[in-house]
């Protein structure tokens, strides 16, 4: 049967039944009712004219499911209209003869009670009875998060989910309820509460949580071998979007890089508002994810200096798409390409450039040690001098903690490209020149990550190079987040350093993905230690020893004070080192290398294999020919 006519024969026979229970409590007997003359034939009247005064003022519009506070306010209309209604047919009817006037009263009441009561009634019902079962779900986390994932769920049943209750850890919301619903416990009680109401799944509603207090949570829900997920963190919710939409399963880098940063927004809009801004390697991990970033403080123009045709061509789609407003610039260029870069710099004039184009693969860059000195030095070189020449505001370079004490090609280069900047910067009356220096960053391309990923999805074994290895790890919307208020902070001549927090473990990394994975370390999955690769060192470092740190108004951003060069030595022995062809092996090379960098220790466990070396260890250019000058 149609609902809107099972719901108008409700109300028909709720407003039968208050007519006759008004005057049986006005008169206090039924035969005092029988006594009217016609009182059945009356009494069905006005009960028609009720119905049709509740079907105008649109009580049938509403599902009862979903019953709220407009929904009363809007039976209260209806019953007054109706009752009104009554009043005026029975007026000129029989001038109200023989009708007390209290007991249309009464009856406006009963209606009221009966006709809102019967749909709140419907909903409860529902709520506590119908949807209960092998679709309840536990939410962990009783804030404003948790409130409104319980609402969306409540109000969206195509969902066929229930709410059983709540998890938190705060002792004042312990025992109280929400919406009628019990907060049940705190995460040290998750595993008992889950045995006990048999929830199918558990979602984590805290996008403000830590990445240790994340930890403990994914701990909590793992011993109970239920599913779970979580919502992003706050700098990754969708406003647009619901709760429940962007629930998903929890990642490792959850567990490592969920600390929300705070910005300084005013500053980053002076620099980056309406200015044009460029970004080389722009299509790589770091590179995307900070023109992404620089996008939201709407820049005019973004300039994407990219090599890679595939990447920049992705990018580009994206940032359209995400920003309409802002003018898009794709340039596939090479940062060793001198013309290419002055080019660009003096066709669109941009006020901020950020570096980012690089060679960043330890184990690659070992043995390909001429490929990292032309990109990662020579081409920092020729961005930062025709940064110089085209007189724009702001340089920033992205650097890396392996330049620190480093033990291998790529961190050595990069340290070089910071001496780069160095020496430019004291050349330079109108550009500030930065750097900024951090550690690992979670889902960058090379990240150990994704390689875990797929050696749990085949079953194992994850490969670690040593049980002791350490690292720092950062979420890429962090770290270029960090980038962008270093630009915006810097004066010119800073190596600033992001606090990367604690380091971890990589095999308790490992650990933490296979519990996610639903696994258990050792016993579903195999641990294979194979050995440092060439050029890895046990821990990184943020800071040499000779250098001091130095405190900015930012927490997370901080200043390390290099140690001093002689620029002019500095810039000779780079002009030697670029003029690449002169050198027979990598051990002359190498000679140049622990001039501009003393710290620098290689560490090749036992490998000598340079990819770009000759049978006699002599370097090959690009021709494939022993001892060929390259020309820059």
């Amino acid at each position: 049967m149609n609902r809107t006519l099972v719901v108008m024969l409700f109300d028909f026979s709720m407003a039968v039944m208050c007519m006759y229970c008004s005057l049986l409590l006005r008169h206090g007997s039924w035969s005092s009712i029988e006594a009217y003359e016609n009182i059945h034939i009356v009494i069905i009247l006005l009960a028609v004219v009720q119905s049709i005064c509740f079907y105008f003022l649109g009580l049938y519009k509403a599902i009862w499911r979903f019953s709220s506070t407009p929904d009363l306010i809007r039976v209260f209309k209806g019953v007054s209209l109706a009752v009104l209604s009554s009043t005026i047919v029975l007026f000129f009817a029989n001038r109200l003869e023989n009708v007390p006037r209290t007991a249309l009263l009464i009856d406006w009441l009963l209606l009221i009670v009966t006709l809102g009561g019967g749909r709140f009634s419907y909903r409860l019902w529902k709520d506590l009875f119908l949807m209960q079962g092998e679709n309840n779900v536990l939410i962990v986390g009783a804030g404003e998060a948790g409130e409104k994932l319980l609402r969306e769920i409540k109000n969206n049943k195509s969902y066929n989910m229930s709410v059983v209750g709540f998890i938190d850890d705060d002792p004042r919301k312990i025992n109280k309820t929400i919406h009628g619903l019990p907060v049940l416990g705190s995460i040290k009680d998750l595993e008992k509460v889950s045995a006990k109401h048999k929830p199918y799944q558990l979602f984590i509603s805290i996008p403000s949580a830590s990445s240790e207090q994340m930890r403990e949570i994914v701990k909590a829900c793992s011993k109970t071998k239920i599913k779970f997920k979580t919502l992003p963190s706050l700098a990754d919710l969708i406003d647009q979007e619901s709760e429940l939409t962007q629930l998903r399963n929890v990642e490792a880098e959850d567990l490592l890089g969920r600390d929300s940063v705070s910005l300084n927004t005013d500053s980053i809009d002076d620099t980056i508002q309406d200015q044009v801004v460029m970004v080389t390697g722009a299509g790589g991990s770091i590179g995307s994810e900070l023109c992404n970033q620089i996008c939201k403080f709407q820049p005019k123009t973004i300039i994407l200096f990219e090599l890679t045709e595939l990447f920049l061509y992705h990018l580009e789609k994206d940032l359209n798409t995400k920003f309409p407003n802002i003018k898009i610039i794709p340039i596939i260029g090479d940062v060793r390409n001198r013309e290419k870069v002055a080019w660009a710099l003096g066709r669109y004039y941009p006020k901020i450039v950020f570096h980012a184009a690089a060679y960043k693969h330890v184990p690659l860059m070992e043995q390909n040690p001429i490929e990292a000195i032309k990109t990662n030095i020579l081409g920092t070189k020729i961005v930062v001098e025709e940064t110089v020449r085209a007189k724009v505001d702001r340089f920033v370079m992205i650097s890396t903690d392996k330049a620190v004490n480093p033990t291998n090609i790529m961190g050595t280069t990069k340290r070089i490209a910071e001496i780069i900047c160095q020496i430019n910067k004291n050349r330079s009356m109108h550009t500030k020149i930065m750097v900024t220096r951090f550690g690992n960053v979670l889902g960058s391309s090379g990240s150990v990550i994704p390689l875990f990923k797929k050696q749990i999805s085949q079953g194992g074994p994850i490969t670690i190079t040593h049980p002791n290895v350490v690292r720092f790890f950062m979420s890429i919307p962090e770290a270029t987040q960090l980038v962008l208020q270093a630009g915006s902070f810097g004066n010119g001549g800073e190596i600033f350093v992001l606090e990367m927090g604690s380091p971890m473990k990589i095999v308790d990394l490992a650990h933490q993905m296979i519990q996610l994975a639903g696994l258990e370390p050792e016993k579903d999955i195999e641990f294979k230690y194979i050995g440092l690769r060439p050029g890895e060192k046990l821990y990184e470092e943020l800071l040499t020893g000779e250098e001091e740190i130095i405190n900015t108004t930012h927490p997370k951003l901080k200043i390390a004070k290099a140690r001093e060069i002689d620029h002019q030595a500095a810039s000779d022995l780079i002009d030697e080192l670029l003029n690449i062809g002169q050198y027979n092996s990598i051990n002359d090379l190498e000679k140049v290398l622990f001039r501009l960098v003393p710290e620098y220790t290689p560490n090749r466990h036992g490998s000598s294999s340079y990819v770009g070396m000759g049978e006699d260890n002599s370097l090959i250019g690009h021709n494939g020919h022993s001892n060929q000058t390259s020309k820059h």
